[in-house]
């Protein structure tokens, strides 16, 4: 018999505001054409004033439960990928666990930016292999309305706030059942590349800082790294291109996600885009698509996906699941 960690439940959670591109034309020398143009994005959820991370991350998770038939204390572990913590400690992981009344187990954050959820499900799922976790809760949960540069129409008009989240649990995949679950995971990282995408403060130079990006860089590294990773992870799960149902990527730009396929071979009808709705959303995004490409009837019981992500670090990778 062979464990695998399978997805049981998946939810999403975007705030009440909804910022249309047009807002942008009152402070910034920029357009809806413009924008739209060179992103695909059309709007993007800000979170409202006292609205933290944790809590976008409490109604995602709240849904993802009940959506898996579960409640709190079925789950064994809480990982919450973000980059935009409510607090410098303890972790917004706990802060959710609390809300949740979860009262056994652990929680704990992971931070690789807009990777952080492929890091956080590739934690997850050799906490369910080893054994010390039966279930696990996988949250992407970001505020990044609060490091934009206002002024800087490169960069704020890219980002939004959002919250994902997926219920894994532990399934004995017999040689008669589907084979279900996360089937291969690939990460990688480049310190060298720091300067592309960074925020320019933190705890110990005692800043707040804003969100900087080389993005011709970023997008050149994107594409090519995007479609190396996600081609490895299926390598390892002894698949190609060609095998895949659903990309479901991360969530950044549109040329980005049309320059990836295009280099896998693969054409758009097989991914699944969110970016138009809610702009790039870090590391809520992949799960926040799994979600909504789920509720749209794309995502089906069987279907193998790949999902693959980079951001800041240069961090990036890619996870192969079986739904």
């Amino acid at each position: 018999m062979t464990k695998r960690a399978v997805v049981v439940g998946v939810g999403h959670y975007l705030p009440e505001r909804v910022v249309p591109n047009s807002e942008f034309e009152q402070t910034l020398d920029t357009s809806d054409d413009w924008i739209k143009s060179r992103s695909g994005i059309e709007r993007r959820h800000f979170a409202a004033e006292g609205e933290n991370t944790s809590d976008l991350a409490t109604h995602a998770a709240t849904a993802a439960l009940a959506d898996a038939g579960l409640v709190a204390d079925d789950i064994d572990a809480i990982i919450l990928a973000t980059s935009t913590a409510d607090l410098t400690f303890p972790s917004a992981a706990t802060m959710v666990q609390a809300r949740l009344g979860m009262t056994r187990g652990f929680a704990f954050d992971v931070q690789a930016v807009c990777a952080g959820f492929v890091y956080a499900l590739s934690n997850a799922n050799a906490l369910i292999l080893s054994g010390q976790a039966k279930r696990v809760l996988v949250i992407g949960a970001e505020t990044f309305s609060r490091i934009m540069d206002w002024t800087d129409r490169s960069t704020c008009v890219l980002f939004g706030d959002g919250a994902g989240a997926l219920v894994l649990e532990a399934n004995e995949i017999g040689e008669n059942d589907a084979d279900r679950g996360i089937l291969a995971v690939d990460l990688n990282s480049d310190g060298r590349y720091q300067d592309l995408l960074y925020v320019d403060g933190g705890v110990s130079t005692q800043t707040t800082g804003f969100l900087r990006m080389q993005g011709n860089q970023v997008f050149r590294h994107a594409v090519e790294k995007l479609a190396k990773t996600a081609e490895t992870a299926l390598e390892s799960a002894g698949f190609g291109p060609s095998d895949v149902d659903w990309i479901v990527p991360h969530q950044a730009n549109i040329r980005i996600i049309q320059g990836t396929a295009k280099k896998m071979g693969l054409s758009m009808e097989k991914v699944v885009v969110t970016v138009q709705d809610h702009g790039n959303t870090s590391a809520a995004s992949i799960p926040l698509a799994l979600s909504v490409g789920k509720a749209r009837g794309q995502i089906k019981s069987g279907d193998l996906i790949v999902t693959e992500a980079i951001g800041g670090g240069l961090a990036w990778g890619a996870v192969v699941i079986r739904w």
